[in-house]
């Protein structure tokens, strides 16, 4: 499955898996405040996932995952000094926050599959561009700062 390394750009997966939440059998569960909570953690992943991205832009290397090579600059500031992967990491919690609000429990596998996915064919690939590309500096970055968090 090497072919689909960096095919699939990971807003198309956090589609994909947005829509098998949305469409898992319903075991529809309403508590009070489900819908707010969802809205907040949907709300705090669009704000980490922004973070993410002005880092890079005030870096003034790609936010374009599709080809990791194409990156200028190693980017540990902000936002990164506690992730590696913001932008994935506030889709993951967009996505969390839609499943809460359709308040379908099934709908919740669609999370994990969207961080193995990105995992495998991803970041996985990323991480390979990003070592050939900055050397010990960003063996050095990996061993202080998580993948997700």
């Amino acid at each position: 499955m090497k072919w689909l390394e960096t095919r699939v750009p990971p807003l198309v997966v956090l589609f994909a898996a947005g829509a098998l939440a949305w469409l898992t059998p319903q075991l529809t569960l309403t508590l009070p405040g489900l819908d707010m909570a969802g809205l907040l953690i949907a709300a705090l992943g669009v704000i980490v996932c922004g973070a993410g991205i002005a880092e890079f832009r005030r870096a003034r290397t790609t936010v374009s995952p599709v080809d990791p090579s194409a990156a200028s600059a190693l980017v540990d500031t902000g936002i990164y000094r506690w992730t590696r992967n913001p932008m994935y990491l506030g889709m993951a919690m967009l996505l969390l926050g839609w499943t809460i609000i359709l308040g379908n429990p099934a709908g919740l596998l669609a999370v994990p599959l969207f961080q193995i996915y990105l995992n495998t064919f991803q970041i996985r690939t990323e991480e390979f561009a990003l070592r050939g590309l900055f050397g010990d500096a960003y063996i050095a970055y990996c061993a202080r700062v998580r993948r997700w968090i």
